[in-house]
């Protein structure tokens, strides 16, 4: 079984040299996974703001420049700004501005420091809790060097991810310390740890289950064939399948009340593209063979994937469907493999909260995202390097096989490097992100839009508006790009298009500033065009929402 090996390999280490004990090999291992993974993604330090998202989360929200003061703490726990509930994200951010202003090096180094923390955690959580030191070390530098977490890193808006997935792994690790002797004051740490999560970001909601697979492999409190258990030294007591289910019951409470709240926040976002249900389920089960697609081969990465819609034909989730079957009969079917089924449970099951299910907004024209991986892959790295290790290891020619698999890891590593460092640098400033962005995309409104932001902020007006008009043909309720263009055909004297989009500006923004600068320049347009009465009422709406 995993445990008895996973204690024989322990044992069978030599007793002599730098490196004798599993304590020092651990932790030059964790050392090592750090400069790593500091050493990727240092660059991000010379990185600007993003000009999508950083403003809501730093460079325009006076409440988080302000610091982390009472009034910043108290706004915090009660706001739904952003369509979502995270105090401890918005409480980070506030944080960083104490600390390093608007300086934008300060707020990456703080989101580079938190991934390189969660690096050494799963590392530590999966060799103390299977007695793995190689094999969890390899998973680490997989999730450490994967290209598809450079999103997660390179923006500091998704602060959230790395601070929720810090507390996941803290609580995860904890589980174990609860598992060898339950108490309740442990059990309450593991529910305290999840909560933090949680209110750094829901995404973590999965928890619960993911004890559960935890319970299964590699704790093995679940199932043990002659009722003890086989998990590593100490033992773990053996639970009954019902127990351990009644265990969990206050985590899941837990699950339920931020589900209620993250609905609740969501329903404050009025900004939503409601595609058709059918639409939307086609599109999560496709999805699942794209993120398995990306974590195989790791190209054509981009900040944002438009949504496929009703592009998607039924048999394509057809097939995608009999492809995620055929996977779980197969891993279920090697069910000696415990790994297997826990690993691909993990990756199906994280996913879910980011399979687009539910609106979130007029960016739920977005499909996939790379920072949603950043969890779920995880299971799917369990898979790939216990799966191979276990290979290597029933091979007749050991030894040999054995540095051929860790030199074909070492060239594996290296190759996620050099892509990693590449998509990093798409990072470096604005224009070369979006530009990238609309290469591997195709057809892409919001990447047209921003390009034209920052054209417009550089004075290329006519260069600018070309994205806007791009953008408008994509996404015809996009109130940024039609605000763009009725300026510009105001400015051109053509008052008649100039009214049709601050009309549709005005309907479908929700940013205050925009909805206020639309109104009063329809006014404008209103009297030019010898309407004094219309223009009346839009200065009075302008100015009501002033107030």
């Amino acid at each position: 079984m995993v445990g008895s090996s996973s204690r024989q390999e322990i044992r069978s280490q030599p007793n002599s040299g730098l490196l004798a004990s599993p304590r020092k090999r651990t932790f030059a291992l964790g050392l090592l996974l750090a400069i790593a993974t500091l050493a990727l993604y240092y660059p991000v330090h010379t990185h600007p703001f993003l000009n999508y998202d950083d403003s809501l989360y730093v460079t325009e929200n006076d409440q988080v420049q302000a610091g982390t003061t009472w009034l910043t703490v108290k706004w915090a726990f009660t706001t739904f700004e952003v369509g979502t509930w995270h105090p401890l994200t918005w409480l980070s951010h506030a944080l960083d501005c104490q600390l390093y202003g608007l300086d934008p090096s300060g707020h990456h180094d703080s989101s580079l420091l938190l991934h390189t923390l969660n690096v050494v955690l799963l590392f530590w959580v999966l060799q103390s809790a299977t007695g793995y030191v190689g094999r969890g070390a390899m998973v680490a530098a997989l999730f450490a060097l994967h290209p598809i977490n450079v999103e997660s890193v390179a923006w500091i808006a998704e602060r959230k991810n790395l601070l929720s997935m810090m507390f996941f792994l803290l609580a995860l690790g904890a589980y174990r310390w609860y598992a060898r002797e339950p108490r309740v004051g442990r059990y309450a740490v593991v529910a305290l740890l999840y909560a933090l999560g949680l209110l750094a970001k829901p995404q973590v909601i999965t928890f619960p289950f993911v004890l559960l697979l935890w319970d299964y492999w590699p704790l093995q409190r679940m199932f043990v064939p002659g009722g003890e258990s086989d998990s590593t030294n100490p033992v773990i007591p053996a639970k009954t399948l019902s127990w351990l289910v009644l265990e969990k019951l206050p985590l899941f409470a837990l699950s339920a009340a931020s589900a209620l709240v993250t609905i609740a926040a969501a329903r404050t976002d009025t900004e939503k593209i409601f595609y058709p249900r059918h639409i939307r389920i086609e599109a999560a089960i496709v999805s699942y063979v794209q993120y398995l697609g990306k974590a195989l081969w790791p190209s054509r990465l981009a900040v944002f994937y438009p949504h496929p819609g009703s592009s998607l034909r039924p048999w394509h989730a057809y097939a995608a469907l009999f492809f995620l079957v055929a996977i779980t009969a197969l891993v279920f079917e090697a069910r000696n493999r415990r790994y297997l089924a826990v690993g691909w449970l993990w990756f199906v099951g994280t996913l879910i909260p980011m399979l687009g299910l539910q609106p979130v907004g007029y960016k739920g024209m977005q499909g996939i995202a790379d920072r949603y991986a950043y969890l779920p892959f995880i299971g799917l790295f369990i898979m790939i390097c216990w799966g191979v290790s276990d290979f290597v290891s029933q091979r007749k020619s050991g030894t040999r096989s054995a540095w051929l698999a860790a030199a074909s890891f070492a060239v594996l590593l290296l190759l996620l490097v050099a892509i990693a460092h590449r998509q990093l640098s798409y990072w470096s400033d604005n224009a070369t992100l979006w530009s990238h962005t609309l290469q591997v995309t195709g057809p892409n409104w919001l990447a047209e839009n921003n390009l034209g932001k920052i054209l417009m902020s550089e004075g290329q007006e006519e260069a600018a508006i070309a994205h806007f008009l791009r953008a408008a043909a994509i996404f015809p309720y996009d109130p940024v790009s039609n605000m763009n263009i009725a300026l510009y055909e105001q400015k051109r004297g053509n008052l008649t298009e100039a009214v049709a989009r601050y009309k549709v500006a005005i309907t479908m923004s929700h940013d205050e500033k925009l909805e206020i600068a639309a109104l009063n320049n329809l006014g404008r347009v209103y009297n030019d065009l010898g309407d004094p009465a219309h223009a009346r009422e839009c200065f009075a709406a302008a100015a009501s929402l002033g107030h």
